[in-house]
Parts: structure tokens; sequence; C-alpha cells
């Protein structure tokens, strides 16, 4: 369960697709990343500080990017 909302934590609510926002939960847990699944379908992260805002941003890319569009970021982190 999430903390109350203070003036340091952001909390951010992510809409994806159900079969992947399960996906995501689990791995934010697994970085310990703070955020719940609510009953409007929605995912809500708890964003304390800059690095969790990165992951929060590459995990979700990570999932809900296709393939062509990853394989393309791959070879242009590999052109640098």
């Amino acid at each position: 369960m999430l903390l109350p909302p203070s003036s340091n934590i952001l909390y951010q609510t992510v809409q994806i697709p159900r079969y992947q926002r399960w996906q995501i939960y689990h791995r934010l847990q697994e970085l310990n990343i703070p955020c719940s699944c609510l009953s409007d379908g929605t995912l809500q992260v708890q964003v304390n500080n800059t690095i969790a805002a990165i992951l929060l941003r590459s995990i979700v890319i990570q999932f809900t990017a296709s393939r062509p569009s990853l394989i393309n970021w791959l070879e242009r982190c590999w052109q640098f």
C-alpha cells in the first residue's frame, strides 16, 4: 500500500493495457519502486527521485514498444 502524498513524493498514474500492467507492476516491485494496481485498471507508481522516474519510463517502454522500435533504439545506441 502506498503512503499518502507528501511534498517530496510524486505519484504517477500510468494507463497501460491490463496484460502489460502486471508485468510492469512485478518489475517495479523487483526494483523496490512502490506501486499499486487500482480498481479502475491503472497502475499508480510512487516516484521519489529521478532514478525512479527514469526506471519507470524505461520499463514502460520495454514492455509497450514494438519490436522494430526497440531494435531501432538499440542500433542507435551502438552508433554512439
